[in-house]
């Protein structure tokens, strides 16, 4: 009975995909690009698309910033951004997001209440443009794609 209980507890009802992958030596390369596919089945609805950021306290900056692109199964673009993260405070230099010990885990919002024209698979591209071709202490890069609150 714990056991069903435990399963259910860690349930996410929203969730449509979530996928992380870690750098290796926890460099992020300037021509590494990062890419996850996740199928829409019900284009219907609206979805946000989140990154998941984990980082180490010793990170050099205290934003990151990336380009990502949103394609369909056929490679047609559907959006493209250039977009920048605080993942400190530019101010106080505090950290942003969970951490524990001198790792910090962020969740931050990329595209919110997208649609997508028709259900199938879609490709979500990810690259770091920070002008550094090796990017430290950013220890793994994520997607979340979830069902949207708005109607």
């Amino acid at each position: 009975m714990l056991l069903v209980l435990l399963i259910f507890s860690c349930s996410d009802p929203g969730r449509i995909f979530e996928r992380n992958i870690d750098f290796p030596k926890n460099l992020w390369m300037a021509d590494s690009t990062v890419q996850f596919e996740f199928e829409i089945t019900d284009p219907s609805q609206t979805y946000n698309l989140h990154y998941n950021v984990r980082n180490s306290i010793s990170y050099p900056y205290h934003n990151l910033y990336v380009q990502y692109t949103l394609e369909d199964s056929a490679g047609q673009v559907l959006s493209k951004a250039l977009q920048n993260m605080n993942l400190f405070d530019p101010v106080t230099g505090k950290p942003l997001g969970d951490g524990l010990g001198d790792i910090f885990d962020h969740r931050i919002m990329a595209i919110p209440n997208q649609s997508f024209p028709e259900a199938g698979w879609y490709r979500f591209n990810i690259q770091q443009f920070m002008r550094q071709d090796s990017l430290p202490l950013i220890l793994s890069m994520g997607l979340r794609v979830e069902l949207s609150q708005e109607p």
